[in-house]
């Protein structure tokens, strides 16, 4: 029985040869990878403690595994934050985890969005994309609860591709879903 994640089989089955051809490289070592995938979520301070463990419980489920409450370093008055107090929840998926959420994400999650073009093409300028989700009731493990309060999260994920255009080539192998250019803005040449 092979337990390999479906993404990590496709990328080393279709992806790599697809890339090395794409980006001239002749070594398949030298292909860009996923490192990992980072789930975050910020708590507003004047937030409960048991919101925080809701977090904590809502984050766990989309992620597979138990995230970690990160703390305030500093004391900050404006933001009514204390130092060591919890301002965040965030997990790190590598291995399995990170191409299995990666797949769920790609197949199941983004084509479930009403009304949906596509994710925006701009990477971090060392190859790594990061987007927004302001609702987490987009994800199949999440029950709709119309009393709870919405859960907004970053996700980012980190690849080993040393410019932007070889992380884009590496998502849109994978199957990110980027939104296409303007059909309607024309283009101009001078003469």
């Amino acid at each position: 029985m092979n337990n390999t994640p479906v993404l990590k089989k496709m990328y080393a089955e279709k992806v790599v040869p697809a890339l090395e051809k794409v980006l001239n490289h002749s070594n398949p070592h030298n292909v860009p990878n996923l490192e990992k995938i980072v789930i975050s979520s910020g708590i507003r301070s004047e937030n409960s403690k048991e919101w925080v463990q809701e977090v904590v419980k809502e984050i766990a489920k989309l992620a597979g595994q138990q995230p970690v409450i990160t703390k305030s370093r500093k004391s900050i008055a404006n933001f009514k934050l204390r130092e060591g107090q919890a301002n965040g929840v965030m997990v790190t998926l590598r291995g399995a985890r990170m191409w299995e959420f990666l797949y769920k994400f790609i197949n199941i999650v983004l084509p479930s969005i009403r009304d949906f073009r596509g994710v925006g093409t701009r990477l971090d300028g060392h190859g790594n994309y990061s987007f927004g989700v302001a609702d987490h009731t987009i994800f199949p493990e999440i029950t709709v609860d119309p009393n709870r309060k919405n859960l907004g999260m970053d996700i980012t994920i980190v690849t080993t591709a040393k410019t932007d255009d070889e992380g884009r080539e590496l998502l849109k192998q994978l199957g990110m879903p980027f939104r296409k250019p303007n059909a309607d803005a024309v283009t101009t040449e001078a003469k």
